[in-house]
């Protein structure tokens, strides 16, 4: 049976990225280490990693390190579904350790240059069971912030910033 990972593709940085995931998500670890062979183009000598497979809360992903030429972008991002403003708080100081950029509406960018978006689960229930003026009101705030605040989102939803 196939299994569907990810592939970050990193400049040079794919083993230390991994590991600074891994030390912030549960039930993580660092895997398989591959290395550049004899004879590869430059810019990688040989014996520098190539690929370093880890698992982020048991979902599989691999760091490549192919060289400058595929930055990330936000057009593809890792969501981290939070279930309390304590969560939002933890992945998000942590995700912005050493060099990362605060973006809006719960997005942000990791040193590695990586976008994530920390949200709370909470969010998405206001949306799903809520009246359009409630999830409008949600949304309106959110568009306000950058790290989300769970009790200002659901005073909004509930109107009591009117």
């Amino acid at each position: 049976m196939a299994v569907i990972g990810t592939c970050l593709w990193f400049n040079d940085q794919a083993e230390e990225a991994a590991r600074f995931y891994t030390g912030i998500f549960p039930n993580s670890s660092v895997g398989d280490t591959s290395y550049y062979p004899e004879g590869t183009p430059a810019p990688f000598p040989p014996g520098s990693v190539m690929i370093v497979e880890f698992t982020l809360d048991g979902r599989p992903f691999m760091g490549l390190n192919g060289g400058p030429q595929f930055p990330f972008s936000e057009a593809i991002s890792m969501t981290v579904d939070c279930a309390d403003q304590a969560e939002i708080d933890h992945y998000w100081d942590a995700l912005l350790a050493d060099g990362g950029q605060p973006g809006p509406c719960g997005w942000l960018k990791d040193r590695f240059g990586v976008s994530w978006q920390v949200f709370p689960r909470a969010l998405i229930q206001m949306h799903k069971t809520g009246t359009p003026e409630q999830a409008n009101r949600a949304t309106a705030a959110m568009m306000k912030m950058s790290k989300l605040d769970v009790a200002t989102l659901e005073a909004a939803f509930a109107g009591e910033n009117e």
